[in-house]
């Protein structure tokens, strides 16, 4: 099994509400897209691992996904550490991604900060040819980082329009996260509220690219641009 893009994230439901859109509409265009989820929720106010990996499931088939793994990582307690960098650059190079998402550095809850510096060194060392790891050598091209739940301007916005409404479905797979409930209703919002603030976030960023719902993400590197006029001239003018 080889990956044109992996996606890591530190929770399942994670992927879906940030970059879940963009993984539909890579497969809807032909290419492979897979998940990393590195802990089971366990720690989680609502469910139980078990339930959260069979909604992680469903989830993975209404994105598309070609793979789906669930590392096992202590929930509240991802570190970044040497053992855990080996175990995600093992997945990278088994896998050899052209593109890796990654969770935007900072952020409330520390697992999806820890997520973002782990998966970004372990890319890093999957490329080195003398680490002792088995497999090939392999570094993906680029590391994308979701932006969705923090407010720092993107580098770029997918245009999700026509994969919003299974992005949504995606997310309220987890109905033991979102589905109305009395455990953790002071915490969580009515799933109405949910499906607002979804639409609410998609909209907002779909309208800086002019279309009607987008999912945004920062490159931390200078991009290469070939073709300018390919590449660069897309979407609505700037003026």
């Amino acid at each position: 099994m080889t990956l044109d893009a992996l996606a890591i994230a530190a929770h399942r439901d994670d992927v879906e509400q940030t970059c879940g859109g963009t993984l539909l509409k890579m497969a809807e265009q032909g290419y492979r897209a897979g998940v990393l989820d590195l802990t089971a929720g366990e720690m989680g106010t609502r469910g139980t691992p078990e339930q959260r990996a069979r909604e992680a499931e469903e989830a993975a088939r209404i994105l598309r996904l070609h793979w789906r793994e669930n590392l096992g990582l202590p929930d509240a307690r991802v570190e970044n550490t040497w053992e855990n960098r080996l175990l995600i650059a093992a997945r990278i190079r088994q896998l050899r991604p052209q593109i890796v998402f990654l969770p935007y550095w900072q952020g409330r809850h520390p697992d999806h900060c820890a997520t973002g510096a782990l998966g970004y060194e372990a890319c890093f060392l999957a490329g080195l040819k003398k680490l002792p790891l088995e497999g090939q050598p392999h570094r993906p091209h680029k590391i994308l980082y979701s932006t969705l739940y923090y407010d720092v301007r993107p580098s770029f916005v997918v245009d999700i329009t026509d994969q919003f409404e299974r992005r949504l479905q995606a997310l309220l797979a987890y109905r033991s996260q979102y589905a109305d409930q009395a455990e953790g209703n002071e915490l969580f919002g009515s799933e109405a509220e949910v499906r607002q603030r979804v639409e609410t976030l998609a909209r907002y960023y779909g309208m800086m690219v002019g279309a009607r719902y987008g999912e945004p993400f920062l490159l931390r590197e200078t991009m290469l641009v070939a073709d300018p006029i390919a590449e660069v001239c897309r979407g609505r003018p700037s003026v």
